[in-house]
C-alpha cells in the first residue's frame, strides 16, 4: 500500500485534481459573491477537475516512462475520452436538464408535481476543459520534475 501512496504520477494527479476542486470554490466565490462550499465536490464548473487529474496522469506517465510507450497511449486515450465525455456528452445532459427544469416551472407554476430539480450542472464548456487539462499539465510537470 505504501508503494501506491510513493507514486510521483499518482500524486500529481490528486493534486491536480484537488487544485481544480479549489480553484472552483474560489472562482465560484469571485463570480456569484457568496460561499459556496458545495463546489469543492460538485461535478462542472472552472475549471474541469476531471480535465486536470486525467491529463496530469497522462503528462506524469509520459515525463516517467516517455511518450512512446504503451502506457503513455493508453493514459492520452483515457484523458481524451474524458475530456470529450466532460464537453461533450455531460454538458448535453446539462443542457436538457436546464429545459426540463425549465418546462417544469412554467407549466407547473402553481401546481407543481414535483419541487425537485434536475441537477443542471453536470458538464463543462471547452474553455472549462482546456484550463482543467493546461492545470493538470503544469502541475503534472512541476511535481515530477521538481
Amino acid at each position: 500500500m505504501s508503494e501506491l501512496f510513493a507514486n510521483r504520477v499518482l500524486q500529481a494527479s490528486i493534486l491536480a485534481w484537488a487544485s481544480a476542486q479549489i480553484l472552483k470554490f474560489f472562482i465560484d466565490l469571485l463570480w456569484r459573491r457568496k460561499i459556496n462550499f458545495r463546489a469543492l465536490t460538485t461535478m462542472g464548473g472552472m475549471p474541469s477537475s476531471h480535465s486536470a487529474a486525467v491529463s496530469s496522469l497522462a503528462t506524469g506517465i509520459a515525463l516517467m516512462d516517455g511518450m512512446d510507450s504503451t502506457i503513455f497511449a493508453l493514459a492520452l486515450w483515457f484523458a481524451a475520452v474524458t475530456m470529450y465525455d466532460a464537453a461533450g456528452i455531460r454538458r448535453a445532459a446539462m443542457m436538457q436538464a436546464r429545459i426540463l427544469n425549465q418546462i417544469i416551472q412554467e407549466l407547473f407554476e402553481g401546481h407543481p408535481i414535483s419541487d425537485t430539480k434536475l441537477r443542471e450542472l453536470l458538464g463543462h464548456t471547452p474553455i472549462e476543459v482546456i484550463v482543467g487539462m493546461l492545470l493538470g499539465i503544469v502541475i503534472a510537470y512541476y511535481w515530477m520534475t521538481r
